[in-house]
Order: C-alpha cells, then structure tokens, then sequence
C-alpha cells in the first residue's frame, strides 16, 4: 500500500504574518533630563544650553533614543525640542517618553509601513507562537491594517488556528 503524504497546510493558500519581523531593531538608549537640572528641580535655560553645547553626542549614534525625566520635576516643553535637535542628527530615532513606550511606537510605524494591498483578498493567520512575546495591542494593529483588505485573519499555526474574522 503506497500512500502519499499530503501537506494540507503548504496548499490551503494562508499566508502567515510573523510579527516578530517587525519588532523594532537597535538599542534603546535614555537620555534623561534629570541630569541636567539645577539641585534635582529646576532646569537653567543658560546652563542647560551650555551643557547640550559641550555634550559629546557619539554614544547615541544610531540609537534609538527616548527623552525622559525621571525626577519630579516640571520640565518646559522646549527642552525635549531643544534635546530633539541635538539628537535628530545622531540618532537612529528621538522619542519623548519611556522606553516601553517608545518600543511601541516603534513596533506600531514598523507595522503601518506593510504593504495591505499584498494581502487583498487573501486567507491570513497571524502567526500567535514565537521565540518572542509580543503584546496584544501588536494583534489589534495589525487586525485595523488588515480588516479592509483580506478575506480572513486568522490567529495561531497554520495547522492550529482561531478564526478572528471573516469577510461576508
């Protein structure tokens, strides 16, 4: 008795979208503005320009950088855009906030820069298994992106999946 062995999986036409190829690259660096304030509280303009002036920018080439301040201070809006141009020519991104935050707006403009059209019409299972956690609002983006273009999304393995949408 010859049987052969079928792939059910490599001829059912899904595509499996892995979210993990779009978790964003590089380090994260902080450049925090508490090091720069006067007695921990106050940020001097005249101080501070001086110190961003005489600053030695290099470890923060191609970095992604977020600007933050972990002390409680009340910092002036300008600062983060005086900070911003310093960095904007070194860095591989400047982001006001905290790294976690930064991570998913990277994550998120990673996202946006998909093709949809590649996918009109087509049965998509986004991949729910990995070496890497990635965060539910990773899932919901990816579905807004998607929901107008493919006939189905899907959640999990191509052999094991969830249906999450179909198109009527």
């Amino acid at each position: 008795m010859n049987e052969t062995i079928v792939n059910k999986v490599a001829g059912s036409g899904l595509i499996t979208l892995n979210l993990e190829a779009y978790l964003p690259e590089g380090e994260f660096l902080s450049f925090d503005l508490k090091e720069h304030l006067f007695m921990g509280l106050i940020l001097k303009e005249k101080d501070f320009r001086e110190a961003l002036k005489t600053m030695d920018w290099q470890p923060f080439e191609n970095q992604n950088v977020f600007i933050n301040c972990t002390a409680d201070a009340i910092i002036p809006v300008w600062a983060y855009m005086l900070v911003t141009t310093y960095l904007q020519p070194v860095a591989r991104d400047v982001f006001v906030g905290n790294e976690a935050e930064m991570k998913k707006y990277k994550f998120i403009k990673k996202l946006t820069q998909i093709n949809v059209e590649d996918f009109r019409d087509q049965r998509v299972v986004i991949k729910g298994c990995g070496d890497v956690q990635i965060d539910a609002f990773a899932y919901a983006e990816i579905t807004k992106l998607l929901l107008p273009v493919v006939k189905t999304i899907m959640y999990g393995e191509p052999c094991s999946t969830v249906p999450v949408y179909k198109k009527k």
